[in-house]
């Protein structure tokens, strides 16, 4: 890697970070696609893992008194109730398919009855949610705008709504390292440079985001949340539906 894409790649790292501090969302997906256009996927996946692990843990540090507790408990519950479901199934779906349910998941949530739209709030629902999110994860390595979904309900401000699912993400990318076992073996060949630069490039997005979400009201917050959840899930659906089209040809 020349200094000149290593320089670039940093800034990428702050920016990105940045968006995800403000709005805990969007920042990894686009983060993942450049480095998989510029290194090998083991190599990018380990990568994107330690971004995404620092920017979510400085995030939920610098908020931590927003962090509620419970649940993060209730999601962690239902992502290890999915890992230990998933490692006897093994199963891995085509990518096609991938795109097209981790894009469809977010406007099937708004379908579902009024009593049952989804509240962070709820116990049970966090183990539920938890364990979808996480099957979404290791089926397809992201989990998707669904768990930004969910945080969005109730009545979690944005403070809390950042901070709270910052903790239950670094969970899941812990999760889906361990999962993926070959993964890890290959963690020895990122660069330890390229690496340490990457988490300060993320503490330093993360806490340049901080300002901006201060700055912002919860109004504001969720009306742009919801219009970066609509335009993520789009791609997705629009994405795999013409994979499948170009591949019938």
């Amino acid at each position: 890697m020349t200094l000149l894409v290593m320089l670039l790649l940093i800034l990428l790292m702050v920016a990105t970070s940045f968006l995800s501090g403000v709005f805990g969302m969007a920042g990894g997906m686009i983060l993942l696609g450049v480095l998989l256009a510029i290194m090998p996927v083991p190599i990018a996946m380990v990568l994107h893992a330690v971004t995404q692990m620092a920017s979510n843990g400085w995030r939920g540090l610098l908020w931590r008194r927003h962090v509620r507790w419970v649940a993060v408990g209730a999601y962690v519950v239902g992502c290890l109730v999915a890992l230990l479901a998933w490692s006897f199934a093994r199963y891995v779906p085509g990518k096609p398919v991938a795109l097209i349910v981790l894009g469809v998941t977010p406007f099937l949530v708004h379908l579902v009855p009024s009593n049952l739209r989804p509240n962070p709030e709820s116990i049970g629902q966090g183990i539920v949610y938890g364990a979808i999110c996480m099957t979404l994860m290791l089926l397809t390595g992201v989990a998707g705008p669904l768990i930004d979904t969910f945080f969005l309900g109730g009545k979690l401000e944005r403070r809390e709504i950042v901070a709270t699912k910052a903790m239950c993400q670094i969970f899941g990318h812990a999760a889906k390292l361990i999962y993926f076992g070959a993964v890890i073996e290959q963690a020895a060949s990122v660069d330890p440079i390229v690496a340490a630069l990457a988490v300060i490039a993320s503490m330093i997005g993360t806490s340049l985001a901080a300002k901006v979400l201060l700055a912002m009201t919860d109004r504001q917050y969720r009306s742009w949340a919801n219009r970066i959840i609509t335009a993520i899930a789009g791609y997705y659906v629009a994405h795999g539906t013409l994979m499948i089209v170009l591949a019938a040809r």
